[in-house]
C-alpha cells in the first residue's frame, strides 16, 4: 500500500515536471545561446566596477580576496569546532562522574 502511494506521488510529480518543462520550452528556446541575459548594466555601476578593477586588480585577478575570506572563515570554524569539542568533552566527563556517584561499583 505504501509503495503504491509512493509510486502515485512519483508519477504525479514527474508529470508536473514534464508539463512545466513543456510550457516553458518556448521561453527556454528564446534565451540567448552565449549565456548573457540581455540586460545592460547602468553606466554608474560600470564606472564603479572599472574604478575598482583599476585600483584592486590584483585582488580580483588572483582571487586573493576570496582566498583570504575563505581562509579566515575556515580558521573561525575550526576554533568554534574546537570549543564545541571541549564543551562536549566536559559534559561527558560530568555525566560519567554523576553516573559513578549515582551507581557505585559493587
Amino acid at each position: 500500500m505504501i509503495q503504491l502511494i509512493a509510486f502515485i506521488i512519483f508519477l504525479v510529480s514527474l508529470s508536473a515536471a514534464v508539463i512545466v518543462l513543456y510550457k516553458k520550452m518556448p521561453v527556454l528556446a528564446g534565451l540567448p545561446q552565449n549565456g548573457h541575459h540581455g540586460l545592460r548594466k547602468p553606466e554608474v555601476i560600470i564606472k564603479i566596477e572599472k574604478k575598482i578593477r583599476e585600483r584592486h586588480f590584483h585582488l580580483f585577478q588572483k582571487q586573493m580576496l576570496l582566498h583570504r575570506i575563505l581562509s579566515k572563515t575556515r580558521v573561525w570554524i575550526l576554533r568554534i569546532e574546537r570549543k564545541i569539542d571541549e564543551m562536549l568533552h566536559g559534559i561527558r566527563q560530568n555525566a560519567q562522574e554523576l553516573d559513578k556517584k549515582i551507581r557505585p561499583k559493587k
